[in-house]
């Protein structure tokens, strides 16, 4: 699995986006038990942290010590630094295994045959995610050319599973399917422009031109539809790919 978040850890734990109860509920609406879950590659432990309201145990695992340096503590959550397609976990241990925004790093075949093996029999398996973001049609544009045209080629080729809400990697369970939702937050342009400077490809771009796409020029043209100090409602529609295994 690649790391590509450590170098910004902090910066992800403050501006990335989570995930709204209605996600949590359904998930919680399946799941078998509540005795222990998984969150796999749990970054900063943004899933982790909401399941410790229901679960006895959560375990959350990540490749990036920086990450997990960030992430919130309960009593009730473990955190330790692991492979997800290769866990340490014994066999059928987990009611629920959770993957946020991190799926389409994996090595599919190991992870799949891990999460048979750690999960119990019923267990709930859910990769999970977020679009990219909705704002309003002025600021949408400008976020779309972004993506698609300033970064075209600094994206790594995984995040073509994302854009796709990922229909498109492999799945060898039968799905349930996720009714529509999204996550909605009261943002500055600040906080967005915090948000951008987490991209993967931003970095990428930076690191090869020595230079941020996100430029005086760039938050100029987002200056125009956003006052300062205005706050406006960022919308992240939820995917996911969820079976019982």
């Amino acid at each position: 699995m690649k790391d590509l978040f450590s170098a910004f850890s902090a910066d992800y734990a403050r501006f990335r986006p989570g995930y709204p109860p209605q996600l949590f509920d359904f998930l919680y609406a399946i799941c078998p038990g509540f005795e222990k879950a998984w969150d796999a590659a749990t970054g900063n432990g943004q899933i982790a942290v909401c399941l410790a309201e229901r679960f006895e145990e959560v375990y959350a695992t990540d490749i990036s010590e920086n990450q997990l340096a960030n992430a919130e503590s309960k009593p009730n959550i473990f955190y330790a630094v692991g492979s997800s397609e290769n866990p340490e976990f014994p066999d059928h241990f987990f009611d629920l295994l959770t993957v946020g925004q991190a799926a389409h790093w994996f090595k599919f075949d190991a992870f799949y045959r891990s999460a048979r093996r750690v999960l119990k029999p019923g267990g709930i398996l859910a990769l999970v995610g977020y679009h990219l973001l909705e704002v309003d049609a002025p600021t949408d544009a400008i976020i779309y050319e972004l993506y698609h045209v300033t970064l075209r080629g600094y994206w790594d080729p995984e995040r073509h599973y994302v854009y796709d809400s990922y229909t498109t990697i492999p799945f060898p369970f039968e799905d349930i399917q996720l009714p529509a939702m999204e996550t909605t937050y009261s943002w500055n342009l600040e906080h967005l422009l915090g948000y951008l400077h987490t991209w993967s490809a931003v970095k990428r771009f930076t690191d090869e031109n020595g230079q941020s796409p996100l430029d005086e020029d760039f938050v100029a043209s987002l200056r125009l539809f956003w006052a300062d100090n205005e706050v406006k409602l960022v919308h992240f529609p939820i995917f996911a790919r969820i079976a019982r295994v």
